[in-house]
């Protein structure tokens, strides 16, 4: 099947640096905070889960350097897949990583999808009653419906963003004025249950990994670099504008609601928020908080959807994915084959799967063939090419990359070891796959020239 590569049918760059920072944002919010924070409080035990947060936020930093680096010099569909291809050269070895990223994509991007769409049926039980097949059939078509919204141009979905990201902060908003009046600073800043041995290190670790989702989608401009206006200025500064916005909202909404709920009756909650809510005011205000975070988590689907949707396509395009993927619409200018499939995964995991071990097998998932070694190979291509151009040079290099990579691990160690497996079995048959793949390219090499 030969694929549609002519320059008229590929991606617009049409996104400024306001719908690309709202993209963005909306990525990071989503369902994470609302559905985490009283995990991460009781895995803490008590408000040393601000901790945890300040860790999630200086590993989106660091990372974060690595990531508007790579965009800047490679503003390109498809993120990773770009950058683990240019870090890791075109010999067999280095056409694995590449490989291998697309491959967990496949699988981990509707993971991803399928989070937020089961979150958002299970907040939904707030509002309404629902069997646990109710709440999969709405996930379902949640999903459905995610996938019909960006099936349209990218200038319509830029501006969509925008007014899904004033919908998104004016409610984060909202819930951290609402405590004035009625905030306990010190039930909010009470550490003194808070133990700081060496055993405090794994629930440290494993709460990190719950406010990591929750920053997850600070790159997603990365994966539409094909997609934004001066790609070398505004990548860079609307991941850094993202990090530090929601930075600020995660640590205010979780000290606000510390100062109004004990910890205890947040770490048991499963509507933490609604709950906060209804608390200051009364149970109908608390439904029209609940109804504008269901809103976001909606929100967060259509960003992080549409950022992993130019994945398969870039690598199918290079000729590295099945060529189907590589279809662009020939009016709406976008890669709807690639959004359809990864769409219809997403729509059969959330009908499968549970949010909490979903959460986790997307971290460990990506921590090892994405992030870890996207930062290694960052590193060895500074001290491979010195003097090659970078349009976003990371401040203080290697350090940022290197404090990244030990968090990254720190938070893996602290994992539970069943997902870790399970990530690296994933990992295996991708090897395996990519191997008989590259021998019957080789083979067929052959036969053409004998």
């Amino acid at each position: 099947m030969t694929t549609d590569t002519t320059p008229s049918k590929q991606l617009e760059r049409s996104l400024s640096l306001t719908q690309a920072t709202a993209i963005n944002m909306i990525d990071m919010v989503g369902i994470g905070p609302f559905v985490t924070l009283s995990l991460i409080v009781g895995a803490m035990q008590g408000p040393a889960a601000i901790i945890a947060w300040l860790v999630g936020a200086l590993l989106a930093y660091m990372d974060g350097m690595v990531w508007a680096e790579l965009g800047a010099k490679w503003p390109e569909a498809g993120g990773s897949y770009v950058f683990l291809q240019k870090l890791y050269g075109h010999k067999k070895w280095g056409k694995l990583m590449p490989f291998l990223f697309v491959w967990q994509t496949t699988i981990q991007a509707p993971l991803v999808i399928a989070s937020g769409a089961i979150g958002f049926s299970q907040y939904l039980t707030y509002l309404v009653p629902l069997s646990t097949i109710a709440q999969k059939a709405i996930s379902g078509s949640l999903v459905v419906l995610v996938v019909c919204m960006l099936y349209r141009d990218i200038k319509s979905i830029g501006r969509i963003s925008v007014l899904l990201w004033i919908i998104t902060g004016g409610t984060i908003l909202w819930l951290i004025l609402s405590a004035i009046g009625h905030f306990n600073a010190a039930q909010a800043f009470d550490m003194s249950g808070c133990n700081m041995s060496i055993f405090f290190m794994i629930p440290l670790g494993r709460a990190s990994l719950q406010t990591v989702y929750s920053y997850l989608g600070y790159y997603n401009v990365c994966h539409l670099g094909a997609e934004i206006k001066k790609p070398e200025v505004n990548i860079p500064r609307s991941m850094f504008i993202s990090i530090t916005g929601i930075t600020v909202l995660y640590l205010c909404m979780q000290v606000a609601v510390l100062g109004v709920l004990p910890w205890k009756e947040i770490a048991l909650s499963k509507f933490v928020v609604s709950t906060y809510f209804q608390t200051i005011y009364n149970h109908q205000v608390a439904q029209v908080a609940t109804m504008l975070i269901l809103t976001i988590a909606m929100s967060s689907i259509f960003a992080t959807t549409l950022g992993y949707s130019r994945i398969p396509y870039a690598a199918a395009l290079n000729g590295d994915f099945f060529p189907i993927f590589a279809r662009v619409h020939p009016r709406l200018k976008f890669p709807h084959v690639s959004l359809l499939i990864l769409g219809s995964v997403a729509f059969v995991f959330s009908l499968l799967l549970k949010l909490r071990d979903v959460i986790t097998a997307i971290i460990i998932m990506r921590i090892m063939v994405q992030f870890i070694a996207q930062a290694l190979g960052l590193i060895a291509w500074h001290y491979r090419k010195p003097k090659e151009d970078r349009p976003y040079k990371m401040p203080l290099f290697p350090l940022p990359a290197i404090l990244s990579i030990l968090i990254w691990i720190f938070i893996l160690l602290c994992s539970d070891g069943k997902f870790i497996l399970i990530s690296l079995g994933i990992m295996a048959l991708g090897t395996l796959i990519f191997f008989i793949k590259e021998n019957r390219s080789k083979a067929t090499l052959n036969n053409k020239h004998k």
